[in-house]
């Protein structure tokens, strides 16, 4: 395991080396729609690792359209009654898309387990199951990358206390949160357990620290950008139009309602 960076990466280099990665995302939507490629990004982690951020990060300069983010609801009573990571096939890739999932069928293996939504049963045969799926998924032509977030307890302690306290993340707490936020170890025992069936070589698990999120930021996006063939597609030189004249239009006050300047 290698060791944690030992100083918070500063904002400048931060912003430098994302800005150049937003270029290279562009370049892999615009290749993934030239090509018909299919691109599923799975991103996991306790509450407070940062997954959100990276997303954020990710899909900050690129079309939405493209870059579909899917973070599902609690499962119907309909969907309860289903096979488990049936919910989950209708959201996976068409030619030319990139699905990320904030938290995946993984859901299943890790908070349904601990905090007891279904049985140890049920989620045995899950990570019994889902090796295969994978690989059907993977042979099916889907580049498939799974990612955990890992931030330290004392990291995590410091997130969820600024949930508490700043009204701009208050939002991002809920009762679930704090019953999680107490279960360290069994989510640690989950997590184990989740590599050791569903880490293979079709569908390897990758781990990331995320104490310092900028830096995990960057080094999440330099591992997707080495693991998709990407080149950037032909592109034709684009001139601008002239623009066409008056032809007697005179500009008008045409709104009555503007809205204030700040000053």
């Amino acid at each position: 395991m290698d060791a944690p960076a030992s100083k918070a990466m500063k904002r400048k280099p931060y912003e430098r080396q994302l800005k150049d990665f937003h270029g290279e995302l562009v370049k892999v939507q615009e290749w993934a729609k030239h090509t018909g490629a299919k691109i599923c990004i799975l991103f996991e982690g306790r509450d407070g690792a940062g997954k959100g951020g990276v997303i954020k990060a990710i899909t900050e300069r690129v079309s939405p359209r493209v870059f579909r983010v899917i973070a599902l609801p609690p499962p119907t009573e309909r969907e309860r009654s289903q096979m488990y990571i049936q919910r989950y096939l209708p959201h996976l890739p068409a030619a030319g898309e990139v699905v990320i999932f904030d938290r995946s069928w993984y859901n299943r293996a890790g908070v349904e387990r601990v905090m007891g939504f279904c049985t140890e049963e049920q989620a045995k045969a899950f990570l019994f199951a889902v090796p295969s799926v994978e690989k059907v998924i993977v042979e099916s032509g889907i580049i498939l990358l799974k990612y955990w977030l890992e931030v330290s307890p004392e990291e995590q302690t410091r997130r969820i206390e600024e949930r508490i306290t700043d009204p701009r993340k208050i939002w991002k707490l809920s009762p679930m949160d704090l019953k999680s936020y107490s279960r360290w170890y069994d989510y640690s025992r989950a997590r184990d357990d989740m590599f050791r069936a569903s880490d293979t070589s079709w569908a390897p698990w990758f781990a990331v620290r995320s104490d310092d999120k900028r830096r995990a930021r960057l080094n999440i996006i330099s591992h997707i950008l080495s693991s998709i063939p990407y080149e950037a597609p032909p592109r034709e030189k684009i001139k601008l139009p002239k623009r066409q004249k008056p032809d007697g239009y005179e500009d008008t006050n045409f709104a009555r309602h503007w809205v204030a300047e700040t000053r």
